[in-house]
């Protein structure tokens, strides 16, 4: 007699598992994503397709863990893998973290598969198993000929399986592995397709067994969904150690590499890259690309003083204002919470007493970079006031304020960092929160710092 399947429905955005098929999923709310999948039979054997050492013929028992007092553990400093690439540095927390697993997320052509083969290219001092389930060999190494990094440690594999990538992984030992990606992955004793909930959860419980036992660091290359999240079970992003965003246009050279999580390091740190036909390249002064270079003064552009992670960044923020033709204002954003942009046109409003409510009103931020630090404020404020009375601004001001609801000036943290960046780039002014002056010391800075406390001063100051 034929035994049984067992199959269940498994939601695709969450993992939800249901014993019937729903139109709605009760854990994540959407639509029509429940697909049926065949169940792995707890009674069966051990998984052959998961890693399973080999210095041993039989599995030892598992011992019970008993409680232990914190202070009575004792541990030692793991010796992080710093790479060449700075900004990967950064990211990570200072390095490759041992026995990590990386899950790295972004739109199709992005450069995800670049950064990795660059990686792995530039670690001559590690063995690097780098794994392609969407690339021949042929493919890669095209790639790898553009990139003017050569590495003798760096093996490619194109394969699929779970169980022949831990054969050749036993054989090669490598001190780094790349996943490429972990979508086209599948387990050998899962009968679901590739790129499923089940498959996609299986086989990175299988690399995060690897990666904790061996203590080898693991990357995994991530397909993102059309709403920008990474493909798969949500839960995903709960196993793996960190989660990086490679994100940025197609159309433009420049790319960002975003933290979302780190349990190693900080989730504000990012990285810049610019992409040229020989790889990507590290833009180690990003607040130089972030400014644009124009000869004559135009209004509606401000300079603001952002804090990412520990890295102060001068950015450029351009403003439209004009009235509006068709009777309901437009407003939008590139890069700024569209939110909180009609929370400062309606402080303009109030407390600075301009006319904006029949004014359409447009806002960028220059270098395709999405700011929420609100020290950005002060700088889109400025430039809303320069285009809406057509005054230009000085190329040589810069802001650093946060702008609350009474129209009050409101203080920031780390305004040494960000005087000193502008004073760097040869700002000569910068206003900031009357506030933020306790314990500064300004005969320190060649640049002219500019307390204000409202709105209307700062107006008073620039225009009058």
């Amino acid at each position: 007699m034929a035994k049984k399947v067992k199959t269940a429905y498994l939601c695709q955005n969450c993992g939800f598992e249901s014993a019937k098929w729903q139109g709605k999923c009760p854990s994540c709310n959407e639509w029509n994503t429940f697909v049926e999948e065949i169940l792995q039979d707890k009674n069966a054997a051990p998984q052959k397709g998961s890693w399973q050492p080999t210095s041993s013929s039989e599995p030892a028992k598992k011992v019970a863990n008993k409680p232990v007092a914190i202070k009575e553990i004792s541990y030692k400093e793991e010796n992080r893998i710093v790479t060449t690439d700075q900004e990967l540095n950064r990211v990570l927390g200072g390095g490759i973290m041992p026995g990590s697993v990386v899950l790295i997320g972004g739109e199709p052509g992005i450069g995800k598969s670049t950064l990795m083969l660059q990686i792995a290219l530039t670690l001559n001092k590690q063995k690097v198993l780098y794994v392609s389930g969407e690339e021949s060999d042929q493919q890669i190494k095209q790639r790898a000929e553009r990139i003017p990094f050569v590495s003798e440690q760096c093996f490619i594999l194109t394969e699929t399986n779970t169980q022949n990538i831990f054969q050749q992984t036993e054989q090669l030992k490598p001190d780094v592995v790349v996943i490429d990606s972990i979508q086209t992955l599948s387990s050998s004793f899962l009968e679901a397709a590739a790129g499923s909930v089940s498959q996609v959860k299986e086989c990175t419980a299988e690399l995060i067994r690897f990666a904790k036992e061996t203590g080898t660091p693991v990357f995994m290359i991530g397909h993102i969904t059309k709403d920008g999240n990474i493909a798969g079970p949500k839960v995903l992003e709960h196993m793996v150690d960190t989660v990086l965003q490679f994100e940025g246009d197609r159309h433009m050279a420049y790319r960002i590499l975003r933290t979302n999580k780190n349990r190693f390091g900080s989730t504000s740190e990012l990285g810049i890259y610019e992409m040229q036909s020989s790889g990507l390249r590290e833009v180690n002064n990003p607040s130089e690309i972030l400014l644009s270079q124009r000869d004559e003064a135009l209004s509606g552009i401000a300079i603001g003083t952002v804090m990412e992670g520990n890295r102060p960044l001068l950015v450029e923020v351009q403003s439209l204002v004009t009235p509006s033709v068709y009777g309901n204002p437009q407003r939008n954003s590139n890069g700024f919470d569209t939110k909180r942009l009609n929370m400062l046109l309606a402080v303009l409003e109030k407390r600075g007493g301009f006319r904006l409510n029949f004014s359409d009103v447009f806002l960028n931020i220059t270098g395709g970079l999405r700011v929420e630090d609100p020290s950005i404020d002060l700088a889109i404020c400025a430039s809303m006031i320069s285009s809406h009375e057509d005054w230009s601004l000085e190329n040589d001001i810069c802001f650093a304020a946060e702008v609350g609801l009474g129209g009050e000036i409101r203080a920031v943290s780390r305004i040494e960092n960000r005087i000193s960046e502008a004073e760097k780039l040869g700002f000569k002014h910068i206003f900031v929160s009357k506030y933020n002056l306790k314990g500064l010391e300004l005969d320190h800075y060649k640049i002219k710092v500019h307390p204000v406390a409202r709105l209307d001063e700062l107006t008073e100051s620039l225009f009058s």
